[in-house]
């Protein structure tokens, strides 16, 4: 009796040595023949999933996001305080460990990638600035932001606040830990909001 391959398993596979292969080699190395040694696989296996490179490499991008969005749902799904809850949120956007700093990595490889190509790709497809815009409408909504709020601007501040973060949490790690990350958005939502203690 054949083997039956679970598609969806086998697609994640390839797409995780894809995220090795651009780690190591960058995206010049991301060839079909290095992405099948990688995972293990023959450049024909391969290609039966993924019939382009380019399809390949957006799956791969797509997978990213999916796997930060599900950390994000699983604790915006929780019953937990709002200040707690938000703090959760943002904090699995930045990277805080081994896993999210890879996943950020790749992030902006394909990010770079992917931006002179503008009919072709979003700088909004992470999904994060309509995030926090949901995440600063549903705090007014809740009565916990300050009268004075402009809720477009706050958005593109935190925004940027939480962009930057990324961006220091990848490159200096050692510098802004977790702790640290958790300690700016903190105040910065302290600052913004009217959450009890």
């Amino acid at each position: 009796m054949p083997k039956q391959i679970d598609h969806d398993q086998r697609k994640q596979k390839i797409a995780e040595a894809t995220w090795r292969v651009i780690l190591r080699d960058g995206m010049s190395g991301a060839t079909v023949r290095n992405i099948a040694r990688e995972a293990d696989i023959s450049p024909g296996s391969l290609r039966n999933d993924f019939p382009s490179q380019e399809s390949l490499l957006q799956y791969a991008m797509t997978l990213v996001k999916e796997r930060a969005g599900e950390r994000i749902l699983t604790i915006a799904n929780q019953e937990l305080p709002p200040k707690e809850k938000v703090l959760g949120m943002l904090m699995e956007i930045v990277p805080t460990d081994e896993q999210t700093r890879a996943e950020m990595e790749v992030w902006f490889v394909f990010t770079a990638h992917y931006s002179h190509q503008r009919e072709r790709f979003d700088a909004g497809f992470d999904g994060i600035r309509n995030m926090i815009r949901i995440i600063i409408h549903q705090l007014q909504e809740l009565d916990l932001l300050k009268p004075d709020i402009h809720l477009d601007l706050e958005v593109e501040k935190l925004y940027a606040l939480v962009d930057g973060l990324a961006l220091h949490a990848m490159l200096e790690p050692g510098r802004l830990d977790r702790s640290q990350i958790k300690a700016v958005l903190e105040s910065h939502l302290s600052s913004v909001c009217l959450f009890s203690s």
